[in-house]
């Protein structure tokens, strides 16, 4: 991404969107007096979440035991809700459906590419469905410390190994088609990349007109195959994502907050919520709304304005897709492609 003088600038910043996770379908109830498990209160805590300053809402079910719903049924029934009591919210479902063991003991491993793809199936539609890239590992247990899991299901040793062991499946065959079913049915694809190397396999999908719309991404900073929370990280990434992109930075538990108000800063967007992240100061718990708060008053010291639902679709583009990948390239910024005969670096070439 590029920086002028003047980007630091909160008037010369898009205002911020804030992507909430508040549904954290790995935790069972008993991990949070803040976990929603009728369809009622997961509607709710929707509203709530809004209502406090998130635009973008990362959609997950549970069942009636609390569990994390693999039906794409209830899926739909919450969509449907959603629509009614959020309309202004961008609703964005999370393509691993859920990754939560079943039990004690049991693997933790996403659903099987043909139920991913039924996704693209959803009735209502959402507005996003999220899409790893590359099959990797994802072993968010890599960066939890004792203190972090103390009083959760996640202090089980048995539940540590499952999730420890887990991987994401998310080879080219599966991608491909997936992007191939998003964009047919309108649904806009939300990339979660762990590193750079995944968002090189982005870009090499784009030059090959396998995906043609706006580039709107997380930079995942959980470890444990993905990035680190460094600063190091962070910065590459971010000299890496073309100018047309959107990017919003996203990490786990207490260092949630500071790579959060450094990406205010910058002039890029952030997620939070308990599927992330539970905890304030050390010891100090805080609910999604709590998180929100906390974002729209860093933002506020910051003078940079939070994004309105409308302003949040507008900034993501919702509903845009393009005709080409000449097309794409030159809206992301990226260079063009190399065409027959043509030496040295790309250009675009200005009329």
């Amino acid at each position: 991404m590029q920086f002028l003088d003047d980007s630091l600038l909160p008037e010369n910043q898009q205002p911020l969107v804030i992507q909430v996770a508040p549904y954290g379908p790995q935790y069972m109830p008993g991990d949070s007096d803040d976990i929603a498990v009728t369809m009622q209160e997961q509607v709710q805590k929707a509203v709530d979440c809004y209502n406090a300053g998130a635009t973008v809402l990362h959609v997950h079910c549970r069942e009636a035991d609390g569990k994390g719903s693999k039906r794409l049924s209830m899926f739909n029934e919450l969509l449907d809700r959603l629509r009614t009591a959020v309309p202004k919210m961008v609703l964005q479902v999370g393509g691993s459906i859920s990754f939560a063991p079943e039990g004690e003991g049991a693997d933790a491993k996403w659903l099987n590419d043909d139920t991913r793809h039924m996704l693209a199936e959803l009735s209502p539609k959402p507005d996003q469905v999220t899409i790893a890239i590359n099959t990797n590992q994802m072993n968010i247990m890599e960066l939890m410390s004792a203190d972090d899991v103390a009083g959760t299901s996640f202090a089980n040793p048995a539940l540590q190994a499952a999730y420890r062991e887990m991987s994401i499946p998310s080879g080219p065959a599966f991608v491909e088609e997936h992007l191939k079913r998003l964009q047919a049915s309108g649904i806009q694809p939300h990339f979660m990349l762990g590193d750079v190397s995944q968002l090189e396999t982005v870009e090499r999908l784009i030059r090959r007109g396998v995906y043609t719309g706006p580039l709107i991404l997380n930079h995942v900073m959980i470890g444990g195959g993905q990035d680190g929370p460094s600063p190091y990280n962070m910065m590459e990434f971010i000299r890496r994502v073309p100018p047309g992109a959107v990017l919003t930075i996203e990490s786990l538990m207490r260092f949630v907050l500071p790579v959060n108000t450094m990406a205010i800063a910058m002039g890029l967007h952030v997620r939070v919520g308990i599927e992330d992240n539970f905890w304030g100061r050390k010891g100090e718990r805080l609910t999604n709304v709590q998180q929100i708060e906390q974002i729209v008053r860093v933002s506020r010291e910051l003078y940079r304005e939070v994004a309105t639902g409308e302003q949040a679709k507008q900034i993501y583009q919702i509903g845009t897709q393009y005709k080409s990948a000449d097309e794409t390239l030159a809206k992301l910024g990226y260079a063009p492609n190399r065409r027959a005969g043509e030496l040295g670096s790309p250009l675009r070439m200005v009329a």
